[in-house]
Formats: C-alpha cells, structure tokens, sequence
C-alpha cells in the first residue's frame, strides 16, 4: 500500500500529459496534408456540376444543393482562435450578419467559451474533424473517431451537436473524386451535410485585402457559400476584409445568414441533454485540467532544467575549488590532532558483524577509545564484544531506547573531547579516524563529515547507491563544504567536538533523521561543518528495492523533519540566521524539491517520444544525461574510483530516479497528512569489507525500533 498512493500520483500525471496530446493535435494529427486528386469516375455528375451543399443521406439520390439568392452564407474554418475568433464575431455582430464556423475539435475544447458565443450570438456550428486530417485516409471508424470527438466538444461547450460538416482541405463541388467521394457517401450515411463552397476567399494566402474582397464576392446575384479562416495564422486581412465586404455586400441587397436559413430546413443545431450532456462537460473539464497541469509541468521542467545546469555548474566550480584547496601541499587545517579520541558504535542485534566492526578500529593508526552501546539487543551483541576482550573496548549496555539515546548514552561515557561516530554494520580503514578528526586543528570546526562509500557495489542497485553516494553525497559535500552550509554528518562516519555537542544539547530523538537534525543545531551555534575526504568508512548499502524504500523513506522524512524544527533560523541573526537564509533554502531545493521534479525530464521524454518532437526530446533528454555524466566522471575522478562503474548510470537515471522520486513523494504525503513514520527494518549481508578488516560474515540487522 505505502507504494500506492505516489505511484498513482506519477500515473495520473502521465495520464494528463496523454489526455493533453491525445486532444491536441499531438497524436493521429494531420501528418499528410491534402491527398493529390485522382479519378472523378464515381462521383455523379449532378454532384460535380451542383450546388455546394452535398447531401448524401439518401444513397440513391444524391443532391448538391444552392442556397437560396441573394443569400450569402459567409463560412469560417478551423477555429475558434483565441486573437481571431473574436475579431471575426466582433465585425458580424456589428453588421447582424450570420454565418457558420466549421470549428477544429481540439481547438473547441481549447477554448469553448468561444463555442458558446458563436451559438449565443446566432450562428451555426460545423464540423471540421477533430485534428484536421484528409478523411479520405481515414477508415470509417477513424472517421467515427473524429466526428464523435468534434460532437463531444461542440456539446460540452455549447450543449448541442450539429448536422453540418466541412471536409479539411476541400474546395468546390467539382473537385470531389474518387477518393474524397466515398467519405461524403459515408457521412451522409452518419446524418451530415457536407458543405464545400461557391467562393473562395484564399484568406490563407494573404493576399491583400482587396484580393480577398475580390474573390469572395459573388460574379452573380445567386446565393452563395464564402470559403474564410478564422484561425491557422495571421487573420488581420480577413477582419479587414470583414469591415468592407459585409456592408458592401448587404448594401447589394444581400443577406448574411446561416446555412439552414439560407437552404429552407430546420437547424442544424440539436439540443444536448442528460447524461450525453454531462459525458461532455466532463470530458472538457479533463481536459482543462490537463492543460493546466501540463502548463504547471511545463515550466516546472523549465525549472528543472535551469536548476540542473546551475547545480551541476556550481558543483563542478565548487568541487573543484575544494578538491584544490584541500589538497594543496602543505595544507593544514590547523596543528596537528595527535590526542587520542572517543569512537561510539551505538548496536542493536548486531551479532554478525559487530566484531568486524571493532576489529577495524583496533587497527586504527590513532589513539581511540571504543565503546560499543548496546541498546537491548537480544542476540548477545554486547557478550561477544566482551568476549573479545579488547583493551580500550568497553561496552554499556542499556534497555532498548533507540539510535540517539545509545549516542547520548555514550556521550557520557566519553574520555576525550573529540567524539566519532559511525554505524554498527560499517567498517574503518586504518587512517580514518586520523583523516577525520585533523580538521578540529581548526578551533572554529564543531563536527567533520566523513566520505561514506558503499561496500557492495557489485551487484546493479549496489553499484547505482555507489553512483548516488559518490556523486550525490560526497560532490554535495564538497559544495556544502564551500558554501558553509553542510546539512548532515553521515550516521556512518562523523566526529564531533564533545563540548559542542553539550552545549546543543547532544542527539535529539525529535527526528527520525537525527545525523540531519544535530548537524543543522550545530551550525544554528555557530560551528564549522567541514568534510574531510580521505576519511573512508564503508558501509553496505540495501540490495532490495523494498529495503532501499524504507531507507531512503525515513532519511527523506527526518530531513523534512530536520528542516521544519529548524526553520525558525530563517529570521533569526548572526551564525544561525546565515545558515537559515542561505542553508534552509538550498538544503529544501537541492534535497527536497529539486528530486521531486526531477522525473519532469524523464515524463516529457516519453510525452515526446510518443507525441513528438521526436528527435529534439531525444536530443535534449540526452544533453541532460551527458551533463550528469560529465559531473558524474569528475565525482568518481576526485574520490579516485573505477570509472566501470558508470556503465550503469544510463539506467540509474531512467529507473533509480524514479524510485526516490515516488520514495520522496511518500515522504512528502506522510508529512502532509501528519503521518508518523518509524524506524524500519533492513536486511544486511554484513560482506563489506575494508582494507585491515576482516571478512564479513552474511547476518541479518534489525534497525532500530524506538524502545
């Protein structure tokens, strides 16, 4: 069920974006054009050589009908447009004209407002196919298809359906052949009139207003059908064209008035009711909300965009300017840590691997004291550590409290001022607790974080947190690091000053995320946090999509946690305000937010795979791709890694980031809906090993349940 509701919410967004391509002319769209003219063998003669007017209801007795004389039946095309449409309803009403718009469905559903005023204001509607396609490619059902689809959208905007239809690129009667021939039999069968023309104005063209006058205005007083567009470009002749012709042509004794009216017959128009009605308005209303959710989506992948240059820029410059300064000759953070330090191993049913983990200390090359707070473990973690009898190894056993009371409690049992903390289930290299406590040289450091690197990496999703860990985590770092503003010492490797640590008040048990939330408190003190590269610990990252869920759930909701407690730095002054103004923001944007709109780039490469652009999608999602591979390289170049590993990042970005996008989303209903979340359970190997440790052995580690 947990992955459920965020799951949901991805497919809804997806079926937005499809709902939006599907109505607007993004799929089985016009990609042809007009079909060339053939053979005119079956179409009837009286049809070549009539009226404009074909009606095809009765197969035995075709007609092609005029209307009536000094009729003037003035038809627009393949609206309604949102700058034109009106224009063109402006110049009727200030002539009382009448007229028929033969309108696009997918452009109805745009803008059915416009809909309801051609009707309110008097006029007829027409057909004109959903998207615009030449029908004589279409099957019978495709044509069903597009007409079914106009009719929804006349009815949901203006609740009525019309008989009239006005085939996409056609001219005059005698045009028809034997290809467009059978589409005008076909919907004569459906009910329609199919209507083509008497004049054309060839508005399209834009050939001056003079010349669309010309050509619309009748040679004769007979009636007459006039071919104009109120959409598909610049209309500004045609309205001009409007102002002159109406009048003139009234002034003739013309009359201006609909199709029906100027044919004798009842209207075109019949009233939608029930639930044919209601099918409509809701199918508009879809649609209407997938075009604001596909303009919200629009610019959030704007958004994404402009955000991951601007990241991965700042994360290069940065890096590299920390990778420079750090590994400057010479470079000190201040004197030299030569005095030995406390190391707290805070377990819980660590049997397995728990003697690894104090084996790797002892081969520290500094002086420590290790104590190992068991924290009720049931499976005899604290005697095995006893029966080791290690010196400087001391255990405190306590009833099951959780992670952060283990911590305090070990707090208190410190010797030294320098306190470290790792995991229960990692393991230290020889020179990492050297490496990681030489920034206290500096007086103004409270707490260091450590280079956390995944021991598994073997296997795809071991190797995809190894990408995560050492482009995500430790290039991240890097930039905190610059910035003044690192927002978590790893829970598997950090030291701390021990004053600095009483002084806030040491682990907080608030959050579920307490390495977050103890770091943030010591910035809002007024501590340096710094990250020390070359102090290594390894640690196994989950091999389960299930166990990786409910680790990054609860690390994704305690920094939530982490930041909301904290957020009243924002308008406090001095160290706390800095972090608050400047830390707050770019920790919430660069954890929080930006991961959540990050799939942005992977749903609108599907929308254009599938809607198109086809090969501008493909191109930018992949400029994308090689820009995180650019910065990937140069995070595995600084932490010295095997590039082989960047084989994978391909399908991490396809799959991994949607896992943490639906991890991070879950995160964000929990905390909205004022859920509680609780430590989880993972299954460990206990196969991580690093250099001076021994073997690990396969176990099984149950995280910490609040006692």
């Amino acid at each position: 069920m947990r992955y459920l509701l965020p799951s949901l919410v991805l497919v809804a967004l997806m079926a937005m974006l499809m709902l939006r391509g599907y109505v607007h002319n993004e799929i089985d769209s016009d990609q042809t054009g007009a079909r060339p003219p053939v053979d005119q063998g079956t179409v009837p003669a009286a049809v070549r050589e009539g009226g404009p007017v074909i009606d095809t209801r009765d197969p035995k007795k075709p007609e092609a009908r005029h209307v009536k004389d000094k009729h003037v039946v003035i038809t627009f095309d393949d609206g309604p447009d949102p700058k034109w449409t009106p224009k063109v309803l402006d110049k009727l009403k200030e002539y009382g004209a009448h007229g028929v718009f033969f309108v696009v469905g997918s452009n109805a559903t745009r803008y059915p407002d416009l809909v309801k005023r051609i009707v309110d204001e008097g006029h007829e509607l027409g057909l004109h196919t959903w998207n615009h396609p030449d029908l004589s490619y279409k099957t019978r059902d495709g044509i069903d298809s597009q007409f079914s689809r106009n009719q929804l959208a006349l009815a949901g905007a203006a609740g009525v359906h019309t008989s009239l239809f006005r085939p996409p690129y056609s001219s005059f009667a005698y045009a028809f052949d034997d290809a467009s021939w059978p589409v005008a039999q076909y919907v004569g069968e459906l009910g329609y009139l199919t209507v083509v023309n008497d004049t054309d104005s060839e508005d399209w063209k834009r050939p001056g207003v003079k010349e669309i006058i010309k050509r619309a205005t009748p040679k004769t007083t007979k009636g007459t059908v006039v071919l104009m567009h109120d959409s598909g470009g610049d209309r500004t002749q045609t309205v001009a064209a409007l102002d002159q012709f109406l009048p003139d042509m009234q002034k003739r004794g013309f009359k201006f008035t609909n199709l029906t009216e100027a044919l004798g017959a009842p209207s075109a128009h019949s009233p939608v009711t029930g639930a044919e009605l209601w099918k409509s308005k809701a199918f508009l209303a879809a649609i209407t909300v997938s075009d604001g959710i596909t303009d919200v989506l629009t610019y959030g992948l704007a958004i994404v965009g402009s955000l991951v240059i601007a990241r991965f820029g700042l994360m290069l410059i940065l890096s590299f300017v920390h990778a420079r300064k750090v590994r400057k000759r010479g470079f000190r953070w201040g004197p030299e840590i030569t005095r030995p330090v406390t190391v707290l191993v805070p377990a819980y049913n660590e049997r397995e691997c728990i003697a690894n983990t104090v084996r790797s200390l002892m081969s520290s090359d500094h002086p420590i004291e290790v104590i190992v707070i068991d924290d009720g473990s049931t499976d005899g973690t604290a005697d095995i550590v006893e029966q080791m009898r290690i010196p400087n190894v001391r255990v405190v056993r306590q009833q099951n409290a959780g992670k952060p009371a283990a911590l305090n409690n070990g707090i208190r049992h410190a010797r030294y001022d320098i306190i470290v903390m790792m995991d229960g289930d990692t393991v230290f290299e020889p020179s990492t607790v050297r490496e990681l406590v030489q920034p206290f040289g500096d007086p103004r450091v409270g707490a260091v974080a450590g280079n956390a690197k995944v021991g598994n990496r073997d296997s795809l999703i071991g190797a995809w947190q190894h990408i995560e860990y050492v482009m995500g985590f430790n290039l991240d770092r890097r930039l905190y690091d610059m910035l003044g503003i690192m927002p978590t010492i790893p829970g598997a490797i950090g030291a701390f000053r021990a004053d600095a640590l009483h002084r806030v008040g040491g682990m907080s048990e608030d959050t579920l995320a307490e390495d977050t939330d103890i770091t943030m408190a010591f910035h809002r003190d007024g501590w340096k946090v710094v990250y020390a590269e070359d102090a290594r610990a390894w640690t196994e990252a989950p091999e389960s999509v299930q166990q990786l869920w409910s680790q990054r759930y609860r690390w994704s909701y305690g920094t939530m946690q982490a930041i909301w407690k904290h957020r009243r730095a924002f308008i406090e002054k001095g160290p706390s305000g800095r972090f608050g103004r400047i830390g707050l923001p770019i920790v919430s944007l660069f954890m929080i937010v930006f991961p959540l709109l990050a799939p942005l780039i992977d749903i609108f490469l599907i929308y254009g795979l599938v809607f198109g652009p086809t090969g501008k999608t493909v191109i930018a999602w992949f400029g994308v791709l090689m820009l995180q591979v650019v910065c990937a390289a140069y995070a595995f170049r600084l932490d010295k890694e095997k590039m082989t590993h960047l084989l994978s990042f391909p399908l991490q970005q396809i799959l991994y980031r949607q896992i943490m996008y639906v991890v991070l989303l879950q995160s964000w209903i929990t905390a909205l809906t004022g859920g509680r979340l609780r430590w989880q359970k993972l299954r460990r190997t206990g196969v991580v090993e690093a250099p001076g440790a021994l073997p690990g052995q396969r176990r099984e580690e149950e995280r910490w349940p609040v006692g």
